[in-house]
């Protein structure tokens, strides 16, 4: 994949169409119709903007969803695509209606398996609770149905790719992001030959969906993170990394997590050749694997739409060495964070020097902290973050002795129950015989709250199994923590005697 900078979605605007009108002419090629007319497109843009959406890859227009609102008595059965588009001119859009009707999505091939498709629909999903429609509708074509016409019909072409006996692009794609086939049509869409002129009437029904006029809340209000419970193994090689990484990526994003997080120094398998040097350098030829590491994790940001945390490794920045990660944002963008304090063995083993940056980051889920391992038994560093409105902090760990553990636990959470917001911890366990001072770890990944009746009663929300590789997926809510700060038993936040104290930055 050629290296991506930056992903967006967002709003179609006019401006956007001759990039537009490219990637569906690449987009369509099997199709004999022409691409969209420019006044077609303005005249979407004018009846229902926040319908029309696309997807950026830096700065370019790889491809979009266009939709109108139908009333769901007005959606015949059998209807035909120039029927439900007013033969091309919308007129069929009702404001007042309760469908979102689907009249269009597809993606430049050039970039296709980077999941641009799924973002798409969830933008869909999301408008459809915004605006409190009851459904999604749309006919799907499948494409792959001409290749099976002599031997089976479109019922039974449905049913294996269904059951995955058969694959159709369109279709399986369609089931896999939840929508249900309602109905088989005939002569949908005209010239679509590769799909016999067949169509699959499909539907997503929006649970949330009120009679009522009452709009559901936009702001996303649960954020799902999924902590990675590292088994430390030895590794031929960077790409055994990578295999091994993509696999908890794929199974965490699976699930359609918002966040990803890798423990510390989750990469000192590849130090095992290096082991016939002293541990400074050892480690500091681990280092070498540090860029590497972090534009493939952008890869996998991008493909598995997912927020990663990549834990930490060694950094050379000057010459100097550092304990340093990597948000790497779906969008495709990312941001360094740097362990701010360095333990004793840190400083005498590999001779590691602390950052200076202290700084959240924001996010599509909200503002977030992330800290590595020691640093979060200063709470000076989690109160810095707080105060910019951190509302969930992420701690990558290394610990190799269960006393070790418990202090970064036990810290954790008292951020969390001090400033109000979650803490996710995640470490690395098992063994790393052949390399120094990292043979043996010990962990167990959780998910802390504060201590208030909206929370559990012991702080905790999730934990995983000690000592045992696995993924903890925790959905935490963001609304609780608004309630919290201003409704709570106690307001830690609010009731500090400011006028007697305060922390800051120099």
């Amino acid at each position: 994949m050629e290296t991506i900078s930056k992903i967006e979605l967002r709003n179609l605007q006019i401006e956007d169409y001759l990039e537009l009108r490219s990637s569906m002419i690449e987009a369509y090629s099997d199709l004999k119709d022409d691409p969209w007319r420019e006044h077609e497109i303005e005249k979407l843009l004018t009846i229902f903007p926040q319908g029309q959406l696309v997807v950026l890859v830096d700065e370019k227009v790889v491809g979009c969803a266009l939709s109108l609102i139908l009333d769901e008595k007005d959606i015949d059965d059998n209807h035909t695509y120039e029927e439900i588009t007013g033969n091309y001119t919308f007129s069929t859009h009702n404001s007042q209606g309760n469908i979102l009707y689907g009249i269009d999505v597809f993606i430049h091939p050039k970039y296709r398996g980077l999941r641009l498709g799924r973002r798409l629909y969830d933008k869909r999903k999301e408008l459809t609770e915004q605006l409190n429609l009851k459904a999604i509708v749309f006919a799907g074509r499948i494409p792959n149905y001409k290749k099976y016409a002599d031997d089976i019909s479109p019922k039974q072409y449905i049913e294996k790719v269904r059951m995955k006996e058969l694959f159709d692009p369109v279709l399986a794609f369609q089931l896999s992001n939840d929508f249900h086939v309602k109905k088989i049509m005939k002569n949908y869409l005209e010239g679509d030959t590769h799909s016999l002129d067949y169509a699959v009437l499909m539907e997503w029904n929006n649970i949330y969906y009120d009679k009522s006029p009452k709009l559901i809340n936009s702001e996303k209000s649960i954020v799902r993170l999924g902590l990675i419970q590292w088994q430390m193994r030895p590794l031929k090689n960077l790409d055994a990394l990578f295999e091994q990484a993509e696999f908890f990526i794929d199974a965490v994003s699976g699930y359609e997590s918002d966040f990803a997080l890798f423990p510390e120094l989750f990469t000192a398998p590849l130090m095992a050749d290096y082991n016939h040097l002293n541990e400074a350098d050892a480690i500091r030829e681990l280092a070498k694997y540090t860029e590497p590491i972090h534009q493939k994790f952008k890869e996998f940001a991008i493909s598995y739409n997912i927020n990663i945390i990549t834990g930490s490794m060694p950094n050379i920045i000057d010459g100097n060495l550092y304990n340093s990660g990597f948000l790497c944002k779906r969008d495709g963008s990312s941001e360094m964070y740097t362990k701010i304090h360095i333990t004793p063995n840190e400083i005498a083993h590999w001779g590691m020097k602390g950052g200076d940056v202290i700084k959240t980051f924001d996010t599509d889920c909200g503002k977030i902290g992330i800290i590595i391992c020691y640093d979060v038994e200063f709470p000076e560093l989690s109160r810095l973050l707080a105060d910019e409105g951190m509302q969930i902090l992420f701690v990558p760990f290394l610990t190799d002795t269960q006393n070790g553990y418990t202090r970064v636990k036990s810290c954790s959470q008292a951020r969390a129950i001090e400033n109000e917001c979650y803490v996710a911890i995640a470490g690395c366990v098992g063994n790393l015989p052949r390399v120094n001072n990292m043979d043996i770890q010990y962990a167990q990944a959780a998910v802390l709250t504060p201590s208030d009746f909206a929370f559990p009663n012991n702080g905790i929300k999730a934990e995983a199994t000690p000592n045992t590789e696995m993924t903890l997926l925790v959905d935490v809510n963001i609304e609780l923590l608004k309630e919290l700060h201003e409704h709570g038993s106690v307001r830690i936040l609010k009731d500090r005697r400011t006028d007697l104290y305060e922390v800051r930055k120099k």
